[in-house]
């Protein structure tokens, strides 16, 4: 067999070298803002190719004619990055949809379906503003921020509210949904009369794909729904607040077909308005051949019950015995439904009036002491995020 020369190996490197040089070289940034030529982030995402970044200027959106309100589009262009540029006390660009009613008179989503729906993949989106997608009853009445029809989506920054579902992934095969540092706020249907999406929206909604990652969010405050549903072969819910407050939320955490998931390092609160007395469900719509994985981690969380009643976590057949180490357990009910869990050094505190002595996670001018919040920063913050995060401004909806 003829062997490669050094000079002919050394050529080939450098020609890919080149080529690789030459494709992101041809890469576009394109801006985007009220007063530049392209005015809206739909008008850029129309002409950008694959491997371009849009830069979005900061515009509040606030009605007809201001900034990017109405502004909707689907695209299919694959590795597209779009990037919010943030105004100087730190908001973020915002896509409000309120006037699209889909109604003939007032228009609709993008597809009938969200304010963006990619099918290209791999698309990044960064520091945005979702709100006020609706859809009505014929149409699914789950419009959602972001619907996910292509493989590989990453979140970073961004904030959810007020839409019928915040992100809703559609059930690609191999998928890798990652998701950081963002907020979901009041999605879900409220009105009972929208019976096709009442009780089946959610904050976010992640279908059957390969994998979610969802790490330093805050859901909260979701509409009937739950606050992070997920049908990923594989979860990893790391170091987020998930709490109901002053919602009616169902679940705070679904994973209603299983998947080897990864509960790790959270802040977990049901509050009173829940109308489900479980905070974690996992397979309680049984096995999918989609998620082989029976297998759920429950590590080093702190879980608050304000409803007065109910179960942690619960599990059902055929799951294989949950893993419940060095967790808080804060409020009435029970832990688990399962016979035979592995409970490893967790800590359990059944009277909603007792007080541990532990470093408070923000000061007591903050947080009135009676508050269950000032008991809630205690317990969790050993365990879980840094107490910046846990400040009171991040309560309120940005």
């Amino acid at each position: 067999m003829k062997k490669i020369g050094k000079g002919a190996l050394l050529y080939v490197a450098a020609f890919l070298a080149a080529t690789a040089f030459t494709v992101n070289a041809s890469a576009t940034t394109w801006f985007v803002g009220p007063t530049r030529s392209l005015t809206t982030p739909c008008q850029a995402i129309a002409i950008a190719a694959a491997g371009d970044t849009i830069m979005i200027d900061y515009s509040p959106s606030t009605g007809p004619g201001v900034g990017y309100y109405d502004d909707t589009c689907a695209w299919t262009t694959n590795n597209l990055t779009l990037i919010g540029v943030l105004s100087p006390s730190g908001a973020r660009p915002v896509l409000n949809c309120a006037g699209l009613t889909d109604t003939n008179k007032t228009g609709h989503l993008a597809n009938h379906k969200a304010i963006w729906d990619p099918s290209g993949s791999n698309t990044v989106v960064e520091n945005l503003e979702f709100e006020n997608a609706t859809l009505n009853n014929a149409d699914g009445a789950n419009g959602a921020g972001i619907r996910v029809d292509g493989q590989n989506l990453t979140v970073l920054n961004c904030y959810f509210h007020n839409n019928q579902d915040g992100i809703l992934e559609s059930n690609i095969a191999g998928s890798n949904i990652v998701i950081k540092n963002s907020e979901f706020y009041q999605n879900g249907v409220s009105n009972p009369k929208l019976r096709a999406g009442y009780g089946f929206t959610h904050n976010l909604y992640i279908g059957h794909c390969a994998s979610l990652l969802f790490e330093y969010n805050f859901t909260h405050d979701a509409n009937v729904g739950h606050l992070l549903k997920s049908r990923a072969a594989v979860n990893y819910i790391l170091y987020n607040r998930i709490t109901g407050e002053n919602g009616t939320d169902s679940y705070e955490i679904d994973l209603p077909n299983g998947g080897t998931s990864y509960v790790v390092g959270n802040e977990i609160q049901q509050g009173p308005n829940t109308g489900n007395s479980t905070i974690l469900s996992y397979l309680e719509e049984g096995t999918n051949s989609n998620n082989p994985g029976l297998d759920l981690y429950v590590v080093n969380n702190t879980f608050v019950n304000q409803f007065g009643s109910g179960t942690v976590v619960v599990a059902d057949s055929p799951a294989v015995p949950v893993l419940l180490e060095n967790n808080i357990f804060y409020g009435a009910g029970t832990i688990t439904n399962q016979t035979n869990p592995n409970l490893v050094t967790n800590f359990s505190v059944l009277s909603p009036r007792v007080r541990l002595p532990l470093t408070p996670a923000r000061s007591r001018e903050t947080v009135p002491r009676d508050s269950p919040w000032f008991l809630f920063g205690n317990l969790c913050w050993r365990q879980t995020r840094p107490a910046a995060t846990l400040n009171a401004s991040s309560r309120a909806p940005r």
